[in-house]
């Protein structure tokens, strides 16, 4: 059976631009002699349209898509994924289905049956769950059709209910198909991977699964859609961040290659340039905006930025303080010397001291404190949404994770920003990306990654000022964070106690400034946004 591989970037109710994909590729497919094509979960809607599900228009044309859809589908077979009213007056309105066309027809639907309500998903909240599992016949097989997290009942950690596929290879299902929107983070592939190879060996059948790519705001599909052969050996693994179709014989036995070994610090650099060109394509704009400061959160944005986007798009604001040493705007002017970007000089002198003449009288008898460092943030979050009102520019945030983390930030001053790019990379991570990008030529500059770390918001600045060295710093909230564990545990990890829970408080009282933060694109597995919702009031629990 010769099986196309249909991995396309979806557009959330952009009907017209994802039929024309899906068409497409069908004809392309029949063309190449398939006999079945297969795309992603939720093709048709786009993945995850969230409230857009509960819109009975937004429906009517999901099934109208698949109505258009059909009438290509002639002399091949196709599964693609739809959400599916629910006609049965009992449960939720919706299915998450995938819909098997044959003929011009709709043969048979099937309905997911494990939905995932953790992490960024929320599927409860629109459809309801499978309860009759059953494989369809296709093309003279016996298909075991899943969707996505259908596959991951066994041998995980989300501890559903039931084994889907245990009863399905009751039936001794000929092929396993498993279309899926599954998120990219830069530690999930080996274990989808193994999930897949799992099922597998133990069903003894081929298996193909199809993955979307693309962002939808703060979430990044990186595709990476599969074939393996009965041995859970690779078939076929398509590109990771780019649309890709490929024809595989499913019968065929694979040739022992291994997967693409990408590297970590590469693949978070794929998934932020397609973030960045997602947002901007999607939403309708081309042009952003963004403070550069000399230092490297922001140099790391402008560099993504001008990859994304095309250096001309990007506009690189200086405005210095008086408080600015002379090699950062060095610096700076390196950056946009390098990226070839727009730049304009705005320093923010003047402006602080008309605050602080202002302020005079009312401030009368206080110190000079933390009030004058975030005035000036926020001169310059002024300033910025000044540009992009008067412009039409998008302005891109350049806070990383460990700063969002820890709440070093300004509130409508530095976290100001439509997206937050590098929100969900930690400072270390930072560093790395940054020698990335300068891999084959310079870049960033050599001095924005040598010099100590500053806000430059008073003399003599530096971040070590506020916080411990960032490895440490991010050792620990990596613990907190990504691995979930109390204060108490990073403790008996290690690190020492008095730090953690210096940490751990920093980390909880900082969340109602990250409810109020841009939305953040999404590398790692537990990214703050809907990723990790906490309550903004709550008793500190160590």
């Amino acid at each position: 059976m010769k099986i196309a591989l249909a991995q396309l970037n979806y557009h959330i109710g952009h009907f017209a631009e994802n039929n024309e994909k899906i068409i497409q590729r069908i004809e392309e497919a029949k063309a190449d002699g398939a006999d079945l094509i297969v795309f992603a979960e939720l093709a048709v809607s786009g993945y995850p349209a969230k409230d857009l599900l509960r819109n009975q228009r937004f429906l009517d044309q999901c099934a109208a898509s698949l109505e258009e859809i059909a009438v290509v589908c002639r002399g091949i077979s196709c599964v693609i994924g739809a959400p599916i009213r629910n006609t049965d007056p009992e449960g939720k309105a919706l299915y998450n289905a995938a819909v098997l066309i044959e003929e011009g027809e709709i043969k048979s639907i099937t309905k997911k049956s494990l939905l995932p309500d953790y992490d960024v998903f929320d599927e409860y909240r629109y459809f309801e769950p499978n309860r009759l599992v059953t494989c369809i016949p296709i093309k003279g097989e016996k298909v075991a059709l899943t969707i996505c997290e259908d596959l991951w009942d066994d041998e995980t950690a989300n501890n559903y209910v039931g084994d889907l596929m245990a009863e399905l290879r009751k039936e001794n299902p000929t092929i396993i198909v498993n279309i899926a929107a599954s998120p990219f983070s830069y530690v999930h592939f080996e274990n989808r991977l193994q999930v897949l190879k799992r099922n597998v060996i133990k069903a003894g059948c081929p298996l193909v699964y199809v993955n979307q790519i693309g962002a939808h705001t703060d979430i990044i599909f990186d595709g990476r859609s599969l074939a393996l052969d009965a041995h859970g050996e690779i078939l076929a693994e398509l590109k990771a961040f780019t649309e890709d179709y490929r024809v595989v014989d499913i019968q065929q036995l694979a040739t022992k290659q291994a997967p693409r070994k990408d590297a970590e610090i590469g693949l978070i650099y794929q998934a932020l340039l397609l973030g960045i060109r997602d947002y901007f394509r999607k939403s309708g704009f081309k042009k952003a905006v963004l403070g550069l400061s000399g230092g490297l959160d922001s140099a790391l944005v402008a560099a993504l930025a001008c990859e994304a986007l095309g250096a001309e798009n990007v506009l690189a604001v200086l405005m210095p303080s008086i408080y600015s040493s002379e090699h950062s705007l060095k610096d700076a002017l390196d950056l946009v010397n390098n990226t070839g970007c727009q730049h304009r000089i705005v320093p923010i002198k003047d402006i602080a001291t008309a605050f602080d003449i202002t302020l005079a009288e009312t401030f009368e008898g206080k110190e000079a404190d933390l009030t004058e460092e975030n005035i000036q943030a926020r001169i310059r979050a002024t300033l910025l949404m000044a540009m992009s009102n008067k412009f039409g520019h998008i302005l891109l945030n350049t806070s990383n994770k460990s700063e969002a983390a820890v709440g070093y930030g300004t509130l409508y001053g530095d976290m100001a920003g439509s997206l937050s790019v590098i929100g969900d990379v930690y400072k270390t991570q930072a560093y790395a990306l940054a020698q990335y990008i300068n891999r084959d030529r310079e870049i960033i500059p050599i001095n924005t990654l040598v010099k100590p770390p500053s806000a430059e918001l008073r003399p003599g600045q530096q971040d070590t000022d506020s916080l411990p060295p960032y490895d440490i710093l991010d050792s620990i909230l990596y613990q907190l964070i990504e691995l979930e564990k109390s204060g108490s545990e990073v403790v008996q990890a290690g690190f020492d106690e008095e730090l953690v829970l210096r940490i751990s408080k920093l980390l909880n009282n900082a969340e109602f400034k990250r409810f109020q933060a841009p939305p953040i694109l999404r590398v790692s597995q537990k990214a703050f946004g809907s990723g990790r919702t906490m309550p903004l009031v709550a008793k500190y629990i160590f």
